[in-house]
């Protein structure tokens, strides 16, 4: 073993940890490292983060390459990377923390927060002559908080080819930053949103999956029920009391010398990604007021991964209950079935979850939750195995980009049993 990777699971695992040496394999552990190096190393990723977690402790963690390599400055285990869409497991805990004290229920409809919602249009394709045209028709059903939590609002980007135009009018849909991006705007995230209320729907609601900005919707809800900001909810519920000092919507001065740069992968080059919001974005110094509940957030990968362990031990994380473990088996449930994934995987309140991942070659246990982020950050928990697993890079595009697959594998090759560990 090479003493670089000697030293990352000599750092990584306490020499206290009773029965750790069977928990995880120092070879395969030591295959991993080989593999996130060698991504490195063949261009495909400028830098990468990753971190493990057994039982509660952290098995691994290894930062590879460089955080920015115009400015020279090498990846740390406490680089801070954009987590977009990871951003939405917060966001969905921040809710279930408010339907927990009754606050709200899934099956309040939003129209109460946001009454422009009531009259919400659906563009819906329908045959005419044999040909295909479409129209705009009301709801058929009031959208939920269940609908937000689940993407079945009927919420899209906007990108498809029947509402780009009429989004990009409007300052949404894939003009604006891809949809999801919020972090160069002036005004607070209910503002941002409130043209949803005029723009039709990619599909009426609790009909389908939808991927798009019910998350963002969901956080202005919060912000409307606390009459708190939703940087605000997920600090004071969740980040405070797990002590994720890292974990914040955007950043200030000396702060932004952790910050990852981006690149773009295309063809197997890697190149640094433009500025703004189709690459770099208004994360450090930029307005910080629109708090996007769908991918605003910036983290690091330890500090993700101690969300994900709150999780994975039932709510609660050394002593601060944030939901109580109903909540999280609830939220870790698929809601959807066929809607979504049909046998292999489902969705829940916030995560994909999965029934049968070996149906499609997926290593790890029925169970499992996880989610990614545009940004190609990824994450996953197998309660069966004891597991968090986190990789965290920037990349934007990550085409032909095989990171997640692999890191996936090489992690499970380096396991103990999931039982007996």
């Amino acid at each position: 073993m090479r003493p670089s990777v000697l030293m990352t699971l000599l750092l990584a695992v306490p020499a206290h940890a009773a029965g750790q040496a069977a928990a995880v394999d120092p070879a395969g552990m030591g295959r991993l490292t080989d593999y996130l190096d060698g991504v490195v190393a063949e261009g495909k990723a400028a830098g990468i983060v990753a971190v493990v977690m057994r039982d509660g402790q952290v098995v691994y963690q290894h930062a590879t390459g460089m955080a920015d390599r115009e400015a020279g400055r090498v990846m740390e285990p406490a680089s801070l990377f954009r987590i977009a869409s990871q951003t939405k497991a917060l966001t969905s805990v921040a809710a279930m923390t408010l339907v927990e004290e009754g606050v709200l229920a899934l099956s309040d409809p939003i129209s109460r927060w946001l009454p422009g919602m009531a009259s919400a249009t659906v563009s819906e394709s329908e045959d005419s002559a044999g040909t295909s045209v479409r129209r705009v028709v009301p709801v058929a059903r009031p959208i939920t908080i269940r609908h937000l939590l689940t993407h079945t609002a009927g919420m899209s980007y906007g990108g498809e080819g029947w509402l780009r135009e009429a989004y990009a009018a409007r300052g949404l849909g894939p003009a604006a930053g891809q949809g999801w991006y919020f972090a160069d705007k002036t005004t607070d995230i209910c503002t941002a949103v409130a043209p949803l209320a005029d723009l039709p729907l990619a599909a009426q609601p609790g009909e389908r999956f939808v991927y798009g900005y019910g998350s963002d919707v969901l956080g202005c809800i919060i912000e409307r029920v606390t009459g708190q900001s939703l940087a605000e909810v997920i600090t004071e519920r969740i980040t405070t009391p797990l002590g994720m000092t890292d974990t914040k919507f955007c950043l200030r001065g000396a702060e932004g010398a952790r910050l990852t740069a981006v690149y773009a992968l295309r063809g197997g080059e890697l190149t640094r990604a433009v500025d703004g919001p189709l690459g770099q974005g208004d994360y450090l110094d930029g307005p910080c007021q629109a708090f996007a509940g769908g991918a605003g957030l910036i983290s690091t990968a330890r500090d993700y991964a101690t969300f994900l362990e709150m999780m994975r031990q039932g709510g609660s994380l050394r002593g601060h209950r944030i939901i109580s473990p109903a909540t999280v088996a609830l939220m870790t449930s698929d809601h959807l079935g066929e809607v979504y994934g049909g046998t292999a995987y489902g969705f829940g309140l916030g995560f994909q979850v999965w029934h049968d991942p070996a149906s499609v070659g997926r290593y790890g246990a029925v169970g499992q939750y996880g989610w990614g982020g545009a940004y190609h950050t990824n994450y996953w928990v197998d309660p069966a195995y004891g597991l968090v697993a986190v990789v965290m890079t920037q990349l934007m595009p990550a085409n032909g980009s095989t990171l997640h697959d692999r890191y996936r594998t090489l992690v499970y090759q380096a396991l103990g049993d999931p039982t007996g560990h």
